[in-house]
């Protein structure tokens, strides 16, 4: 008799009121929420379609940027990563509560690949020292990047001096991020991308869609997007962006310093960005469309630190191999005195 069954299958046994209860209070929390706007794929789909936006950017009729330009931060690539621009990387955390959901600081900043005029890639170049709004930038003078208006809450890209418990995720490098404030950490100056021709283009206009580097004058470090270190974001993977200048073995910045400050096309074809330098050893033209496309016409490819390298050691090696060469092969001292001499002036002089 112990084995029989004494009760039906439909007898209710255990805490089982208060398991029915608990269910009717989840699914009154549910729909509440879901009246509210607060569940987590709500929030997902508002932000997407606040911070995706499309954005006009500002047009420059005289081909110079100005305080008050809508523009878009664009780094065009390198080796080791693709065309990038300056995003804002904010999830659900970053929202503030309802009716007005905005994006609050300290917000996070990547380099997107999509490179679209939208709310999460425009930034407002704001003056900081009085100048009026739509005068001429000028080399060296000082500046503020300012998010739009409205869902962007107008915050401003700033960083600070690294220390053990604020830098960035990944690299460990400076942190840059957006904040409420527009104090000193938030200012930023403009250098020609050339170390030789830095100090004739100081105090001139800037001219827009042309390649430069963005200082940031409290630490003195360039913006810097890192190809190496990628984030997983809710708009897929992108490059962590940080303050530090990388310098080759010509103390030149390398291309993750490099920035283009993007203004519309005024033939209204979409972003436009044909006024990059070109040298004669390789010769880039870029064109971004309204969809985001880019599109590349390459020249040849200049020759790379590594393969300077590899010139250099072979041409000591012939050399090395030829005084002697020389000093066997011909008896007269004063010969050999002629070509040392004659070779160290066509070394030394250059």
């Amino acid at each position: 008799m112990a084995h029989v069954r004494t009760y039906r299958p439909n007898v209710r046994v255990g805490n089982w009121n208060e398991d029915l209860r608990l269910e009717e209070e989840a699914l009154k929390d549910f729909l509440e929420k879901k009246e509210r706007g607060e569940l987590t794929v709500q929030k997902i789909s508002s932000l997407k379609q606040n911070i995706l936006r499309q954005v006009n950017l500002s047009v420059s009729t005289d081909g110079r940027l100005h305080f008050g330009d809508v523009v878009m931060l664009v780094n065009v690539g390198g080796p080791n990563r693709e065309c990038s621009a300056i995003s804002i990387n904010a999830d659900v955390s970053s929202l503030s509560k309802a009716p007005d959901v905005v994006i609050q600081a300290p917000c996070e900043i990547s380099a997107g690949r999509s490179v679209q005029p939208c709310t999460r890639t425009a930034f407002i170049i704001t003056s900081v020292d009085g100048s009026t709004e739509g005068s001429t930038l000028h080399y060296e003078q000082s500046f503020a990047l300012k998010t739009t208006s409205g869902f962007a809450s107008g915050l401003y890209l700033g960083s600070d001096l690294r220390t053990f418990q604020k830098s960035a995720k990944k690299s460990r490098l400076q942190e840059v991020n957006l904040n409420e404030d527009g104090s000193f950490l938030s200012w930023w100056k403009i250098v020609h991308f050339d170390p030789q021709e830095r100090l004739e283009h100081e105090g001139l206009p800037v001219p827009a869609n042309v390649k430069v580097l963005i200082i940031h004058c409290k630490t003195n470090q360039a913006l810097a997007v890192l190809g190496d270190q990628v984030l997983w974001t809710t708009y897929g993977n992108e490059y962590e962006v940080a303050a530090h200048t990388f310098l080759d073995s010509h103390k030149a910045e390398h291309d993750n310093n490099h920035w283009i400050l993007s203004t519309s096309d005024p033939a209204g074809e979409g972003l436009l960005l044909l006024n990059r330098p070109q040298s004669a050893a390789q010769t880039t033209e870029l064109r971004l469309t309204d969809a985001g496309v880019v599109s590349f016409a390459m020249g040849p490819p200049a020759t790379s630190e590594h393969e300077l390298q590899w010139v250099i050691c072979v041409s000591v090696l012939l050399t090395g191999l030829a005084e002697p060469g020389l000093a066997f092969a011909d008896e007269s001292v004063f010969a050999f005195w002629l070509v040392n001499g004659d070779l160290i002036y066509c070394v030394i002089i250059p």
